[in-house]
């Protein structure tokens, strides 16, 4: 989520998805704020500096609004017909904040849980001892996610590689 509302995190977020994608094992990256923009190639490169400028220039909605549900139906539509999400680990980065219809974020999320093996959404604003997940977006979600997982600084970041790094064993076993 490169929303106005996610900006003091996007930075931070798409470094450790740079990271993601450098591991080699079939990670794929895509962005998200009024549309769905797919960063794979532009995160892809050694320099971190380098594919962060790469990814910014090449998402043209960064800093604006969230239309999620629109989003993962893009996602579903193009990307879950490529059976790019069947079996895999998809990690939602988002505060949950919708401008659009909920009810459309909790049907794609229905989709996408259906085909992927676990979904994991990554929420700054759980890293709050005091959040509550009022955003519909968020609510909407909810249902259909496997582990919700705080993302505001280092150590929520370490813990979201270590659980990334146990489903996968277990999806190996």
């Amino acid at each position: 989520d490169v929303s106005g509302s996610m900006e003091a995190y996007t930075r931070a977020l798409l470094l450790f998805l740079h990271a993601a994608v450098g591991t080699g094992r079939g990670v794929e990256a895509f962005a998200f704020g009024t549309r769905l923009s797919r960063l794979t190639q532009e995160l892809a490169t050694r320099d971190p500096e380098d594919a962060f400028a790469k990814a910014s220039a090449s998402v043209v909605d960064w800093g604006s609004g969230t239309r999620i549900g629109a989003c993962l139906k893009a996602f579903n539509d193009e990307y879950g017909r490529r059976a790019l999400s069947r079996g895999a680990v998809a990690v939602v980065v988002s505060d949950g904040w919708e401008r659009e219809d909920p009810d459309l974020v909790g049907r794609e999320m229905a989709r996408l849980a259906r085909a992927a093996y676990a979904v994991v959404w990554v929420n700054p604003l759980k890293g709050n001892p005091e959040y509550q997940p009022l955003a519909g977006g968020m609510r909407a979600a909810l249902p259909f996610v496997d582990r919700f997982l705080p993302g505001h600084n280092l150590r929520s970041l370490e813990e979201l590689a270590a659980v990334l790094a146990g489903i996968e064993r277990r999806h190996a076993a």
